[in-house]
């Protein structure tokens, strides 16, 4: 899906137009078009400092957010690389702990561009490609960077020696790129692995589990899965054991109950390196510093949260699949406290409504439906009537601000309501944006 990637930087905005005038427009798999790229302007890729490549259908980019955490606790400077941005195209590119500047973006895309502009390489190869460009020119003790799309002909794929890499939690999406089955999935994913390198899993079924060990095997990549290569234990804090020992830290700061796997995973995958001297109380920190917007986000006060009444409690989650929804709806719950729950949902037209909305249906009194502006996405009244089915009261709203509205005027002051935002991360960072939240 199209990004419509927008910047208030006059000499940015020109690029990223410059970006949509020469790429096909869609998701396109394949390492033929990035490696040409980057083969024109030097294989930044291959003077990258210690690589942590993370592959997963959900949670990826919360393991990549506790990396940047446990390295930047140890004093160390990190690149980072994720997709998508939220509310600013900057967002995807942090170098050395800061998010890349305009003026170092602008001539930054027009040199990748140039070099390459009749390639034909989509919007995420471009990026990758001047992200990795980025990264070579600023120092760094090590790189976070986050799959985009499925793994084995992800464009981030051109990495060759990464120290570790980690595959976090799988689900069904984006079914027409990587397969019917969590299996087809699971092996694509599982194409990140490298010969000699570490890679880290979370705990998967069987089938699944056999799936990623066939693939790795392959390629001679040792698998560490949880339950066997490392285990964890989560309680009124977080147990993580593995063959070096024990570490202990308090749950993580980014809400759900799937945090503290994601918390494991990263934590899995800097003990089976070798090039970072990571100490356990940067394990610690990690815990209680890493932040990751809209996964779980209670937004603060703003022009959209000051909609509702005083006790309130707005909550923005980017979730866009059934197992996305299963994990926040366990967090929804639990931070509920008996409170009414209320649900604002858009959805880009590819993915499973239903299986979206399920999860929620036993406990929410309200859903309100909405556009996700600039792109294909579930008509309102679509989503709506799916919402009746499960027995919710459903209706629709032209958007966020008056579906908020609406809740406002309808709340009891006595018992505040909570709400949820949820159905796709273009909506969250639009969201985001209205209640002056903008990611730093």
């Amino acid at each position: 899906m199209a990004d419509h990637a927008r910047s208030t930087s006059p000499a940015v905005q020109a690029q990223l137009d410059r970006l949509w005038a020469l790429s096909p427009g869609a998701d396109i798999l394949g390492l033929e078009r990035i490696t040409a790229l980057l083969d024109r302007i030097g294989n930044p890729q291959r003077a990258l400092p210690p690589m942590l490549h993370v592959a997963g259908t959900n949670g990826k980019g919360s393991t990549c957010a506790f990396l940047r955490a446990a390295i930047e606790a140890a004093g160390l400077a990190c690149h980072v690389y994720t997709s998508p941005h939220l509310v600013r195209f900057n967002e995807r590119i942090r170098v050395a702990g800061r998010l890349i500047d305009d003026d170092t973006l602008a001539p930054l895309l027009a040199e990748v561009l140039d070099a390459g502009g009749d390639i034909g390489a989509s919007f995420f190869e471009v990026t990758t490609a001047a992200a990795f460009l980025s990264f070579t020119r600023t120092p760094a003790d090590a790189c976070v960077i986050e799959v985009g799309l499925g793994g084995r002909l992800d464009a981030t794929n051109v990495i060759e020696r990464p120290i570790a890499t980690g595959i976090a939690q799988l689900g069904l999406d984006h079914q027409a790129f990587l397969g019917d089955t969590i299996e087809q999935i699971a092996g694509e994913k599982a194409g990140i692995a490298k010969p000699g390198v570490p890679l880290v899993t979370m705990r998967y079924g069987p089938s699944v589990s056999q799936r990623v060990a066939d693939v790795a095997g392959r390629v001679g990549a040792p698998v560490i899965a949880c339950g066997t290569g490392w285990q964890l234990k989560v309680g009124a804090s977080v147990r993580y054991e593995d063959a070096q020992g024990v570490v202990e830290t308090g749950m993580p700061r980014l809400a759900g109950p799937h945090q503290p796997e994601n918390l494991g995973l990263a934590i899995a995958m800097l003990r089976h390196q070798r090039a970072l001297r990571i100490p356990t109380s940067a394990y610690r920190a990690a815990a209680e510093w890493a932040e990751w917007p809209a996964r779980m986000q209670l937004l603060s006060a703003g022009p959209l949260a000051n909609i509702l009444p005083p006790g309130s409690a707005l909550w923005l989650d980017g979730g866009h699949n059934p197992a996305a929804a299963t994990s926040v709806s366990t967090a929804l719950r639990l931070r509920a406290g008996g409170h009414p729950v209320h649900l604002i949902v858009g959805m880009l037209v590819n993915k499973d409504a239903r299986g979206l909305l399920a999860p929620f249906a036993a406990f929410t009194r309200t859903l309100q439906a909405v556009p996700v502006p600039d792109h294909a996405h579930h008509a309102p009244e679509a989503l709506a009537a799916i919402a009746s089915d499960f027995g919710i009261n459903a209706s629709t709203a032209t958007d966020v601000e008056a579906a908020l509205n609406v809740i406002a005027d309808r709340a009891d002051p006595a018992n505040p309501p909570v709400v949820l935002i949820v159905g796709t991360l273009y909506l969250a960072g639009s969201v985001l944006a209205a209640n002056d939240q903008t990611p730093t």
